[in-house]
């Protein structure tokens, strides 16, 4: 009588590697998701930063911050797809004071930081946010 050995694999195997697949999935996803967001919520409060830095050297070489214009109208500067949409807010620039703000739209527009904004005092805020100014600014 001959011993004959079996190879491959049963459906049951396969089954059980396709179910750990799925739930390191499942695990993983939603962390890759946050990391995301992170990274373009990052890239957002830099341009917000840099508009800052303009705003400042416009105003010590005019004496005003009335007449200037954005340097940046969209973050990330570089690259597409765009997540932000840079602007001041309403009534801004004025001769002594402004506010610049990064308003989601896209894939963040639903993002739980919603939009950043810093005034002239170098306050930052977030504003239609479920979360903290200090979690979304990371302070």
């Amino acid at each position: 009588m001959q011993n004959l050995k079996s190879q491959g694999f049963t459906l049951i195997e396969l089954m059980i590697v396709v179910a750990i697949i799925g739930v390191l999935a499942a695990i993983a996803y939603p962390s890759y998701q946050e990391q995301i967001a992170r990274s373009r919520r990052a890239d957002a409060k830099t341009v917000l930063m840099e508009t800052v830095q303009f705003m400042e050297r416009y105003y010590t070489q005019m004496g005003s911050y009335q007449a200037a214009a954005l340097p940046f109208a969209e973050a990330p500067k570089d690259g597409a797809p765009k997540f932000y949409d840079i602007s001041y807010a309403a009534g801004q620039p004025t001769s002594s004071t402004f506010e610049v703000r990064a308003v989601p739209k896209g894939a963040m527009v639903s993002d739980p930081c919603g939009s950043f904004t810093v005034t002239h005092t170098g306050v930052r805020n977030v504003a239609g946010a479920s979360r903290s100014s200090s979690e979304c600014w990371g302070r």
